[in-house]
């Protein structure tokens, strides 16, 4: 097929996804979880590498590290304050529209984040010693894992997020926006406790605190906005005060710049989330909330509409299976030797370099393993023995991968 062909495929697609789109369809906000969720590989490409060790095992690097003027770039590719915003937003109106009870609607939700994570989980229990057999070294299954299971936490946290919709909902209904104040004051209170003058005396466990409160904080906005409760105004109030405050926490109580662990920091701002993150994510959740006419006027558009459909119909797919894109590329690569920007050091301008150029093969790989992963994601197939098989083999793999990746085995 021609390249002008190949164009008005393409154009005819996108017509025709535009055409069955539902006119009540909200563009914008689809938009916005597509950019949050294509954020989420674009982050874990970029800054996140590997080194390899004498045996030629691949261990995991950051850039971050070496170059700590990258760390600007974790402003804007941890974007998980959208994603929360998004999902709140979602929910609410998911949830005033539902014609069963609370808890029907909440199973369904959990079936859907549930099933991508054990079809990787479980795959990957099964191809973990098929790849040992054949000459890869545990140090690099385990760097493997390791980086497969890391962003899953996040669906734990989102399902116990989700399951306080009903709660949420009210607290929108009787305070707003202002709901979410109580939860960044409780995260304000915990880091106090951890990086103030008491820090020498407050145990480490104290910080697990900010779990919760930490990242129920955009999806509590997101729910006031899904209820009508958050306009303009609060766009407003939330880009400024976000920004500044933002900005008081690094310039004066200095927090650590970038927005993902960096090796050998004694600080992180993301696991678990510190105040820094909260204002994060309310500078971009105003910005969100402000520009979310011109974003559905733009996504009017089939040609940009298309795009985020296809995203957000692999939007587990995308999250579950990015990291293992990434390996199937530098697994291989392992076996050839230091290859630049893959499993050299990231320690060096020419290797930021030279992972862009990869980060189009990491794509490339991602769709085809999407073309296969995809069914994870899809309905369940309605039956009585096997799939009840299936499913209780998946939750033995998937629970022996976690115990393998979490270094437990």
């Amino acid at each position: 097929m021609t390249a002008r062909g190949t164009l008005t495929l393409l154009k005819r697609s996108a017509e025709r996804i535009d055409r069955r789109t539902p006119a009540h369809r909200d563009r914008a906000v689809d938009g916005l979880r597509a950019l949050a969720l294509l954020a989420v590989p674009t982050g874990h490409w970029l800054l996140g590498g590997f080194t390899l060790d004498a045996d030629g095992g691949l261990h995991n690097a950051s850039p971050l590290s070496a170059f700590g003027g990258l760390a600007p770039a974790s402003w804007v590719l941890q974007m998980l304050g959208i994603f929360f915003l998004v999902g709140g937003y979602a929910s609410a109106l998911s949830f005033r529209r539902r014609t069963g009870s609370a808890g029907a609607w909440l199973k369904g939700r959990i079936v859907r984040l549930g099933r991508p994570v054990l079809g990787v989980t479980a795959v990957w229990a099964l191809a973990a010693p098929v790849l040992y057999a054949a000459g890869v070294p545990e140090a690099t299954l385990r760097t493997g894992a390791t980086l497969v299971i890391q962003p899953l936490w996040f669906v734990g946290v989102y399902v116990v997020i989700t399951a306080l919709t009903p709660y949420c909902v009210r607290a929108a209904g009787r305070l707003g926006g202002w709901a979410a104040a109580p939860l960044l004051v409780s995260v304000a209170v915990v880091d106090f406790l951890r990086y103030g003058p008491l820090a020498g005396s407050v145990p480490g466990w104290v910080s697990l605190l900010n779990i919760l409160p930490g990242w129920l904080f955009a999806y509590q906005l997101g729910v006031g906005w899904g209820e009508g409760r958050i306009g303009r105004r609060g766009g407003r109030l939330l880009l400024v005060g976000g920004t500044l405050l933002f900005a008081a926490l690094l310039v004066v109580f200095h927090y650590p710049p970038s927005m993902v662990g960096v090796p050998g920091e004694a600080r992180t701002n993301s696991h678990p989330p510190s105040l820094l993150v909260l204002a994060l994510a309310a500078a971009q959740s105003g910005a969100a909330i402000l520009l979310r006419d011109r974003l559905a006027r733009l996504l009017a558009r089939p040609a940009l509409w298309a795009p985020v459909v296809v995203v957000n119909l692999c939007a587990m797919t995308i999250l579950c299976w990015h990291q293992t894109a990434m390996l199937a590329a530098a697994v291989p690569g392992s076996f050839l030797g230091g290859l630049p920007g893959l499993t050299t050091a990231p320690d060096s301008p020419g290797w930021i370099v030279a992972r862009l150029a990869w980060m189009p093969v990491f794509a490339v790989l991602l769709v085809v393993i999407a073309r296969y992963a995809k069914r994870f994601e899809g309905p369940a197939r309605e039956g009585r023995t096997a799939p009840a098989v299936r499913r209780t083999v998946a939750g033995l793999l998937a629970a022996g991968f976690a115990v393998f990746a979490l270094g437990l085995a």
